[in-house]
C-alpha cells in the first residue's frame, strides 16, 4: 500500500502524482487579482498625467467645434450650441481646397521625402567614418536639431531678406538680379524657404536614427554582396533598406505627422500670419481664424480635421507595417 501519511507535501506548482500507471498532470495556480491588474497600476499614473494634458484639452477642443464660440461666450461662460455648422464652414469654403490643403499636403510629402533622403544620406555617410569623425560629425549636425525652431526661422529670414539678405547680395554681386526681390510675397518662393528651414531643422534625427540602425545592419552581408559583383546602390537597396523597414517607418510616421502641423515656421515668416492668404496651412489657418478672429468654434473644427488627417497617415502607415511583418 502507499504511505499516505509519510509521504512528502507536493510543492506549489509542482506536477501532482497520478494514479498507478496514469499520467501527471500539473496543478494550475490562480492568479492573484492583484498581480493581473498590476500592468495597469504601473501605467496608471502616466496614463493620468497623459488624459489631463493631451486627452482633456483634446475633448474641450471638440466641444468648442461644435458651438458658435466667441468673445462673448468667453465673458459670459454660456455655450451656443450649432452642432455641425462649423465643419459645414470649414468643408465649404474654397479657402480649404485652393490654398490650404495643397499648401499643407505639398508641402508635407516635399519636407518628408526631403527630409529622409537627406537624413539618410548624412547617415551613411557617418556610418562609413571612424568613431572619432562620425562623433565630430554627429555633434555638429545636432546644433541643428538642438535649434528652436523660432531661432531657426528668424535665421532664414535674415538669410533671404530683401534689403539685408545674403541671397539677394550676392545675386546682386554676380549680376543675375538687378534689384532686390521680397521673397515672401509669392507663395512658391515662401514655401520653398520654409521647406529648407524645415528639411535643415529635422534631418539630424533622421540622421542619427537610422544611423543606430545601419550600424547594426551584420556586414557580413554587405561584404557578401559586394563579393558577389553588388555596387553601392544595389547593396542600400537589397540589404540595407529591408533590414532597416522598421526604422523608415517610424522615422517617416514621425516626420509625417510634425510636417503636417508645422506651424512656427509658416506664421513666423513674413506674410505667414495671416496677411498672405496664399500661405496659410491648417495650422495657421486654425490659429488665425481663433485668435486673430476671434472666432474659436470654428478654429477648432480646422483643428479637429487635422488632427483627424494625422490619425488617418498614422493608421495607414502602421497597418501597411504590421501586414509586412505578417507576410514575413
Amino acid at each position: 500500500m502507499v504511505d499516505l501519511v509519510n509521504r512528502p507535501p507536493v510543492a506549489s506548482g509542482a506536477p501532482a502524482p497520478a494514479a498507478a500507471g496514469g499520467p501527471t498532470r500539473p496543478v494550475r495556480r490562480r492568479r492573484h487579482p492583484l498581480v493581473a491588474a498590476r500592468p495597469w497600476l504601473l501605467l496608471g499614473p502616466a496614463l493620468a498625467v497623459l488624459a489631463v494634458l493631451l486627452l482633456w484639452p483634446l475633448v474641450r477642443v471638440v466641444l468648442f467645434s461644435l458651438q458658435d464660440y466667441g468673445l462673448r461666450e468667453i465673458v459670459s461662460g454660456e455655450p451656443n450650441w450649432i452642432g455641425l455648422a462649423n465643419y459645414g464652414e470649414v468643408f465649404t469654403d474654397p479657402t480649404l481646397y485652393t490654398v490650404v490643403l495643397p499648401n499643407t499636403v505639398g508641402f508635407a510629402v516635399l519636407a518628408v521625402a526631403g527630409t529622409v533622403a537627406l537624413g539618410t544620406g548624412v547617415a551613411v555617410l557617418m556610418a562609413s567614418l571612424g568613431p572619432l569623425w562620425r562623433t565630430i560629425v554627429g555633434s555638429a549636425i545636432m546644433v541643428a536639431w538642438a535649434m528652436p525652431a523660432v531661432t531657426g526661422t528668424y535665421v532664414w529670414i535674415w538669410i533671404f531678406d530683401a534689403d539685408r539678405g545674403i541671397v539677394n547680395s550676392t545675386l546682386q554681386a554676380l549680376g543675375l538680379q538687378d534689384d532686390p526681390v521680397n521673397w515672401f510675397t509669392n507663395r512658391w518662393t515662401f514655401y520653398g524657404i520654409v521647406l529648407l528651414n524645415v528639411i535643415h531643422h529635422g534631418f539630424p534625427f533622421v540622421a542619427i536614427t537610422i544611423l543606430a540602425g545601419l550600424l547594426g545592419v551584420p556586414k557580413e552581408m554587405l561584404e557578401a554582396a559586394e563579393v558577389d559583383g553588388a555596387g553601392p546602390w544595389r547593396r542600400f537597396f537589397s540589404i540595407i533598406v529591408p533590414s532597416l523597414r522598421q526604422v523608415f517607418a517610424v522615422v517617416i510616421i514621425l516626420s509625417t505627422i510634425w510636417d503636417f502641423k508645422v506651424f512656427a515656421q509658416v506664421y513666423l515668416m513674413p506674410g505667414g500670419a495671416g496677411t498672405n492668404r496664399e500661405a496659410l496651412n491648417l495650422g495657421v489657418w486654425s490659429y488665425v481664424e481663433s485668435f486673430g478672429q476671434n472666432r474659436y468654434g470654428f478654429g477648432s473644427a480646422i483643428a479637429v480635421l487635422l488632427t483627424l488627417v494625422l490619425l488617418a497617415i498614422t493608421v495607414v502607415y502602421v497597418r501597411t507595417l504590421l501586414k509586412e511583418d505578417e507576410e514575413l
